[in-house]
């Protein structure tokens, strides 16, 4: 009796031990990656090793910087420096959430320049060692621009004076100089570095294996998930190991790899960066002129990468029969980022214009889709955006656009894992960060040298009012819009009369009914009066901060101008103007895209909805 009193004893502590432990691991913290992508760090504060220049003097801080112009910035899909003190904020603001994983989807210098690629290593040590976060990269177009370390540099840093300052890494570099502009400055910091040295310096960030992680594979691992020891891992991590054929004489290395940073969860960087030769190549090269750049992404991977395909397949389907959550990310988008309105806009722009070359195929989707990706980040666009695609085999993906620190509207993703099926994805907003504006004394030197100089393209000198980052970029891309993408994207016969008319005009100008348009405008609580306050370029300046930030731009447009641009899209829909037409469509359908703000993903049942719009 007393044997039998025993054992029920013993199988109900065990079973209350089980109960406890599965209660501790249910309420136990959710797993949280955080989504940097497109940070084109620029360490301002470096000196060259190598060459007797500090840099320029702020008179605001006494610090010596190497920045570039803010007539570079202005015209750049970019910024340069202040992105800088961005990228300090977000890491900061992780920090301060408590969020020890963070994702790095390429782009993560300005053009892998060792200057650069060195103080950005530095940084992510010093976060890594201060706060235990790991980091995991993946290559962009700008990281490496080319396979292979070339030479290279920049005219447009800022030189004494407000001057534009040539700093290259080679004297063959240098054209003709100009009179009375400033003395070059050579170092070879400032080359481009290509996949091994951007790889070494960036080693401890996923793309070799540590002695932490649970797991680590790559494409042309031998090993399995059950044989997996850390000599294996490092054996099989060799560069000259991961590699793929080109043509007949060339093969390029892909830095793509498998994680697994803590149990469960199975982090997929792919390296979707493919050069294709420029010309029929004969014999073996490493000469980056003989291949294109990377900024085409996976269309290009289709074609040259297919050994990707097969081994995502095999990733996936180990991911399902182990119980592991897959997360993939990479640099370009798997789905179109138009809000489905690529076709609309090759009509309008013309197909090579909005870099709408970049626009994954529909194959894209359908490939990895039914190759077993669920959930992919992506960046390269710099754009706030969720695309979502179910392939002919009934297979759903959906791609989540991580913003860039470098433009508008500046800010990072945050994926909370729930379950197997359960996503919150949340985007965080850099509104603002310390010291962004300490920059602003050398512009004022800059803007006086360029006044001086009469140049017809100076940029505009309010942005140094701007008072937080967010409205920093907002300024930026306003500048882009005026002093870039208009005279280079944009039908200048419709531009003409369109960027200058009011509201108030377009609606009288097309309207067929000046009685049914007041009955409208009745219905809809507006009067014409709502149509003054804005003109084309302000709708176009709307339209590219809807193509930017999404959901995250209506409160920077106002809820009443939405309304009224709402209303004169409704309104004006069956025009005879086939050309207003279609951009009042493509207009539409950047308002109304797939939930990008803070939304829940539900892989169960293949949705996706708002919890912040």
């Amino acid at each position: 009796m007393n044997k039998l009193y025993s054992q029920c004893i013993c199988i109900l502590l065990v079973a209350l031990l089980f109960s406890c432990e599965k209660k501790i691991k249910n309420e136990s913290a959710p797993v949280q990656i955080a989504f940097i992508a497109d940070a084109h760090f620029q360490d301002i504060y470096a000196h060259f090793e190598d060459a007797n220049y500090k840099g320029i003097e702020n008179p605001k801080t006494g610090n010596f910087v190497n920045i570039r112009t803010m007539q570079a910035q202005l015209q750049s899909t970019r910024i340069f420096n202040e992105n800088y003190f961005a990228f300090i904020e977000a890491l900061d603001d992780i920090v301060a959430r408590g969020i020890k994983y963070v994702a790095l989807p390429g782009d993560f210098s300005d053009d892998g320049q060792p200057v650069h690629v060195k103080g950005l290593r530095k940084i992510l040590d010093r976060y890594s060692k201060k706060h235990g976060i790991l980091f995991f990269a993946t290559t962009g177009n700008h990281d490496p621009v080319k396979p292979f370390t070339q030479e290279a540099g920049k005219t447009d840093f800022l030189g004494v004076g407000g001057q534009e300052q040539i700093i290259t890494s080679s004297v063959k570099n240098l054209k003709d100089t100009a009179e009375g502009q400033l003395k070059p400055i050579i170092t070879s910091e400032i080359k481009k570095w290509g996949y091994k040295d951007i790889l070494n310096e960036m080693s401890s960030f996923g793309f070799y294996p540590q002695k932490e992680y649970v797991y680590w594979e790559t494409p042309f691992s031998k090993y399995g998930y059950g044989e997996y020891s850390f000599e294996k891992a490092e054996e099989a991590s060799h560069l000259n190991k991961r590699t793929y054929q080109i043509d007949a004489y060339n093969a390029h290395p892909d830095a793509s790899y498998l994680v697994e940073p803590t149990e469960g969860v199975w982090l997929l960087a792919i390296d979707a960066n493919v050069y294709v030769p420029n010309k029929e190549l004969t014999e073996k090269t490493t000469n980056s002129k003989d291949f294109s750049g990377a900024s085409i992404g996976y269309n290009n991977v289709l074609l040259q990468k297919t050994h990707l395909i097969t081994w995502v397949k095999k990733v996936a389907a180990q991911a399902k029969e182990k119980g592991k959550v897959l997360i993939a990310f990479s640099h370009y988008p798997m789905v179109e980022f138009n809000d489905d309105a690529s076709e609309e806009m090759k009509a309008f722009f013309g197909e090579n214009k909005m870099q709408l070359h970049r626009v994954p195929k529909e194959d894209v989707a359908e490939v990895f889709a039914d190759a077993g990706i669920q959930i992919h980040f992506g960046g390269h666009m710099h754009i706030n955006d969720t695309g979502v695609q179910t392939s002919k085999n009934g297979n759903t993906i959906f791609n989540i656009q991580t913003p860039s620190l470098a433009a508008y509207a500046p800010g990072y993703k945050v994926l909370t894992i729930l379950s197997e099926t359960d996503f919150d994805v949340e985007t965080v907003i850099i509104n603002k960060a310390k010291n962004f504006n300490s920059l602003f004394p050398l512009y004022e030197q800059e803007y006086a040298y360029l006044s001086e100089t009469d140049s017809s393209t100076i940029w505009n000198k309010d942005i140094l009012t701007t008072e937080n980052y967010k409205d920093f970029t907002k300024f930026h891309l306003k500048e882009l819009v005026r002093l870039r993408f208009l005279p280079s994207d944009w039908p200048k016969k419709f531009a003409d009369s369109f960027l200058t008319a009011s509201g108030k005009d377009l609606l009288l100008k097309n309207s067929t009914s000046p009685e049914l348009l007041n009955a409208h405008l009745l219905a809809n609580n507006l009067t014409l009066e709502a149509f003054e306050m804005w003109t084309g370029f302000d709708m176009v300046n709307d339209f590219y901060k809807l193509r930017s930030a999404d959901q995250l731009a209506f409160t920077d447009i106002g809820e009443n101008r939405l309304k009224a641009y709402q209303f004169i899209c409704e309104e004006l829909k069956d025009i005879t103007d086939e050309k207003l037409k279609l951009w009042l469509r493509i207009f539409e359908k950047s308002r109304k895209g797939a939930p990008s703000n803070h939304f829940r993903i539900d892989l169960e049942a293949d949705s996706i909805k708002n919890i912040t719009p």
